[in-house]
C-alpha cells in the first residue's frame, strides 16, 4: 500500500507492538486522526481567523478555549503551542539569555536545550548527575556557586528535565526549584516525557515555565508542543512587537515576536486538540502503566546477566537496559549478528528496538495493555531460552 510518489503507508503501531522510546506517548487517537484528516490543509484553522489576527483568538475551531485549558490543566497562566518542545526551549533563551550569560543545564540535558542556548550566545554550565544518574537539589546549588565564582553573578536561566531522555530517570523538580528561586534564576521545566503521560501541576512544582511535546507525550503530531508560564514570566516571553517600519510607519498589532506571530497551525494543532481530552484522563492512570512496565523489566532482569540501568524500581516508562552480559553474548557468534535480537523481536510482533542493538537500548512501554505487556516479557524470556541464555 502506498500513499503516492512513492511513499509506503506506515503501519507500524497496527501491525507490531510498538516499544520505540520517543514514540510510545505520541500514538494519535482515533479522534485525532479524523481531525488530521479534516484539517489537513495548511492553513485550514485560518479559515476564521478575525481581528486580532493571532493563532490563540481563534474560537472556530476551539483554539483559544484550547489554550485556556491546557494552561489550567497544567496550572499556569498562559500558554501557547509551539512547533516542538525545542521551539519552547528557544523562545525562553532568546528571552533572558544574552551573548556571554550562564545558563544552567545537567549533564543529562537534551541537545535541543543546548542549542537553545547556543544560538541565544550563552554558555552552558552543566549540573552533574549523581552515581545513581540523578540530578539533586545539593548538586544544582553547588553548581550555582561554581557559576557566581567563575562569572560573578548568578545563572540567568536554567533549564532541568523532569524525566531525562537518556535513563528515564525522575529528578526532583521540586526541590531543585526552590534551589533555584533562593538565588532567583528563572527554571524552565522540560515536560518533553511527562506532560500528557502523568500529572504536572507547574505552580506546585515551582517553575517558572513548563515545557512540553505534543508529539512526544501528548498523542499529536509532529511537531508540536506547548510552552505555559506564569503571569510574570509570561508577560516577557510572550511580549508583543514594537518594531515599525521606517517607510510605510506599519506596526503589527499584537503579534509576538518569540512566537513568530503565530505558531502552529492546520494538522498538527488540531490533532492535538482533538487528543486533549483522552490525554487529560489517561494522565489520572499512570499507576497502570507503572505496573505493566514492571511486568516488562521484571522480565529482563530474570534473563541472566540483564541489568536495568535506570533508577530502581522504575518511576517512568522508559527505561536503559543493558543486555551485554546476556543478549549480546549471542550477537558474536550469531549469523545475523546484533541484528538477530530485533529480528526475533520483530518475529514476535514488536518493533522499536535500534536494529543491531544488543548492549545498551531503551524501550517505552508507555500505552500497552496488560496483555500486550505480558507478551513483551514472554518474548525477552522466549528469545533468551531459544539462545541458551539462562533464566532464573
Amino acid at each position: 500500500m502506498r500513499c503516492g510518489n512513492g511513499i509506503e503507508a506506515r503501519q507500524v503501531d497496527e501491525l507490531f507492538i510498538n516499544i520505540d522510546p520517543i514514540q510510545a506517548g505520541g500514538r494519535l487517537t482515533a479522534d485525532a486522526m479524523k481531525a488530521v484528516i479534516a484539517y489537513g490543509d495548511g492553513y485550514s484553522v485560518c479559515d476564521n481567523c478575525r481581528k486580532p489576527n493571532r493563532l490563540d483568538y481563534i474560537s472556530k475551531p476551539p483554539i483559544a478555549d484550547f489554550h485556556t485549558d491546557v494552561a489550567r490543566w497544567l496550572n499556569m497562566d498562559a500558554v501557547r503551542t509551539v512547533p516542538g518542545a525545542r521551539r519552547g526551549f528557544q523562545a525562553v533563551a532568546q528571552t533572558y539569555v544574552k551573548k556571554g550569560d550562564p545558563v544552567l543545564l545537567t549533564t543529562l540535558s537534551h541537545y535541543t536545550e543546548f542549542l537553545a542556548v547556543e544560538e541565544a550566545g550563552g554558555i552552558a554550565r552543566e549540573i552533574p548527575a549523581s552515581e545513581q544518574k540523578l540530578v539533586t537539589p545539593d548538586a544544582a546549588a553547588a553548581k550555582i556557586e561554581e557559576v557566581r565564582k567563575e562569572f560573578g553573578r548568578a545563572p540567568v536561566l536554567a533549564f532541568i528535565d523532569h524525566v531525562d531522555y537518556q535513563y528515564g530517570n525522575m529528578h526532583d523538580i521540586a526541590a531543585i526549584a526552590k534551589v533555584m528561586r533562593q538565588y532567583d534564576v528563572p527554571i524552565v521545566y522540560n515536560g518533553a516525557y511527562t506532560v500528557g503521560i502523568l500529572p504536572v501541576d507547574g505552580k506546585a512544582l515551582g517553575v517558572d515555565f513548563v515545557v512540553g511535546s505534543g508529539h512526544k507525550s501528548m498523542a499529536a503530531p509532529a511537531p508540536s508542543g506547548i510552552l505555559a508560564a506564569t503571569a510574570e514570566r509570561g508577560a516577557e516571553v510572550f511580549r508583543t512587537t514594537s518594531i515599525v517600519g521606517d517607510v510605510t510607519n506599519r506596526k503589527f498589532g499584537i503579534k509576538e515576536p518569540e512566537m513568530m506571530g503565530c505558531t502552529l497551525m492546520g494538522a498538527t494543532l488540531v490533532g492535538m486538540m482533538a487528543s486533549f481530552p483522552h490525554v487529560k484522563e489517561r494522565v489520572k492512570h499512570f499507576d497502570r502503566e507503572l505496573a505493566n512496565h514492571r511486568i516488562v523489566t521484571d522480565a529482563l532482569l530474570s534473563v541472566a546477566g540483564t541489568k536495568i540501568l535506570s533508577e530502581y524500581p522504575r518511576k517512568h516508562t522508559m527505561t536503559r537496559a543493558d543486555t551485554t552480559a546476556s543478549f549480546d553474548t549471542i550477537a558474536a557468534t550469531h549469523k545475523k549478528r546484533g541484528y538477530y535480537f530485533s529480528s526475533a523481536l520483530e518475529e514476535k510482533g514488536i518493533t522499536g528496538v535500534i536494529p543491531g542493538a544488543t548492549k545498551v537500548w531503551k524501550f517505552n512501554t508507555y500505552g500497552m495493555t496488560g496483555k500486550q505487556a505480558a507478551h513483551l516479557a514472554g518474548a525477552f524470556v522466549d528469545i533468551a531460552r531459544e539462545n541458551g541464555i539462562a533464566v532464573t
